[in-house]
């Protein structure tokens, strides 16, 4: 185990436990995760499944890798899987450097990321704190470096095996190919197909096994540069076969070969073990209040595939500010500013952006929308309570569809059709209403949240959507 820096160690987690309260023993958890895992426990950490193991609150996990990030302990990742093999298509230390647009090696497929599935946020252990070998990726042995560093275990197969594994098993050849070099697979072929592929370069083979060919011995020479293979496809005998690979290339070449069994041309259908989304991240306020500084390319947004949006404002503004003066109107307008943020955070969200004496908020579930403006509007009527004569007055608006996050005034926001319709149809409410579109209330436990209130379904022509939108609005409880 490489050695710990006691008094760096020591400092960071004495200022993580003074950063806010936590629930017992969950830093000296960490603590001992920090000095006791392996290497591999160490790397890309996924802090749902860390919270899974140790038995923790998932929300308080994230928020305290959060937070021993931003005090240097971890160091936060955002890494792009492959859908379709689960292997890391690419990583990035900041958000800023991540593309939409990428292509998995592997598959030799081209996608367009979204924040819902293909974005993951993971936490490794700061070399400061402790070095590990996946911090050196280049001295990696060839296995380490494509089943851990360049794969992911999220992806599973369908009887819940990591797909890695499967490809471990399947692996009939794996080395690092330098630079103007040679290197010699010698594979037994089974029926079936040899599929080749890199980490590192666009590179691959395929060649189906024909047992029906009669053996004999099999050497095929192949050259490898960054982008192609050639040859890259032909049928071969079963039995030996010697692929003799040449790097062309000015870098050096991960390279492996499967044996895929008879019928088996790609990967089985994938699904994925929870992991932390960049849809996730973005709405949680603690990501938000301390990476300020992450930002998405001004001229690339990042698709966001559902979101839900909630918008707020205040009846009567005006006149509450030339009744009451400047100075008091806006102390008011703050306290109802930090009440709506605490409602937002204890639901499960993020307060986007504030617009004069509105809000936006974004979550992740419908249903935790709902669930935080009905809170929002009970929260402001016991405020009111305090000071009759002051009284603020909510109007609330609820949407969900597809978004782009994209940076806006140095700002994490998100842009298109569903964000103006979350407004315009906050625009509908009126003193104390919320109104919810067709597509909130009918998403899971929404109905169930407002059973105990007056639900007035209704149609609405909204500005700049061509057709009618039913929505529905939420009266008092009945």
């Amino acid at each position: 185990m490489a050695s710990i820096d006691e008094k760096n160690l020591e400092e960071k987690l004495t200022a993580l436990e003074s950063a806010r309260t936590w629930s017992a023993r969950l830093v000296s958890k960490l603590e001992s995760n920090i000095r006791s895992a392996s290497d591999a426990e160490l790397f890309r950490i996924n802090p749902i499944k860390f919270a899974a193991d140790k038995s923790l609150n998932e929300e308080e996990t994230i928020v305290l890798f959060l937070h021993a990030t931003a005090l240097g302990l971890f160091d936060m990742t955002w890494i792009l899987i492959c859908p379709v093999c689960s292997c890391v298509i690419d990583s990035f230390r900041a958000l800023k450097n991540l593309r939409s647009h990428c292509r998995c090696t592997h598959c030799h497929l081209d996608f367009v990321a979204a924040l819902d599935d293909m974005i993951a946020i993971t936490f490794t252990v700061n070399p400061a704190i402790r070095r590990i070998s996946y911090h050196d990726p280049q001295t990696l042995t060839v296995e380490d470096y494509l089943f851990r560093y360049s794969s992911t275990s999220e992806g599973l197969i369908p009887d819940g095996t990591p797909f890695v594994h499967l490809r471990e098993m399947l692996s009939r050849g794996l080395a690092y190919i330098e630079p103007g070099e040679t290197t010699a697979f010698e594979i037994i072929a089974e029926a079936g197909i040899l599929h080749g592929s890199s980490s590192d370069s666009d590179a691959g083979i395929t060649f189906i096994v024909d047992p029906a060919l009669p053996t004999g011995e099999q050497r095929i020479a192949i050259r490898l540069d960054l982008e192609s293979s050639t040859p890259d496809a032909g049928t071969i005998a079963a039995g030996k076969v010697i692929f003799e690979m040449s790097n062309v290339a000015d870098k050096r070449i991960e390279f492996g070969i499967l044996q895929l069994p008879p019928g088996v041309d790609r990967p089985p259908p994938l699904h994925f073990a929870p992991f932390l989304s960049g849809k996730r991240l973005l709405t949680t306020q603690t990501f938000r209040d301390l990476f300020r500084s992450e930002v998405i390319r001004s001229h690339e947004g990042l698709g966001v595939t559902d979101i839900a949006l909630l918008f707020t404002d205040l009846k009567g503004s005006t006149a509450l500010y030339d009744r009451i003066g400047d100075l008091n109107a806006f102390a008011l307008v703050q306290q109802h500013f930090e009440r709506l943020q605490d409602v937002t955070v204890r639901h499960n969200g993020a307060i986007i952006k504030t617009i004069g004496d509105a809000v936006m908020a974004a979550f992740l579930r419908p249903a935790d929308a709902v669930r935080a403006a009905l809170d929002m509007r009970s929260e402001i009527a016991s405020f009111n309570k305090r000071q009759p004569d002051k009284a603020l007055i909510l109007k609330i608006g609820v949407h969900r569809g597809a978004a782009i996050a994209v940076t806006l005034n140095e700002r994490l926001d998100y842009f298109g059709q569903t964000v103006n319709i979350a407004a315009r149809v906050q625009g509908l409410a009126d003193a104390d209403e919320i109104f919810v579109s067709q597509d909130v209330y009918d998403a899971t436990g929404v109905r169930d949240g407002l059973a105990a209130f007056a639900v007035d379904p209704r149609t609405a022509h909204l500005r700049g959507v061509r057709q009618e939108l039913p929505v529905f609005r939420v009266g008092g409880a009945v």
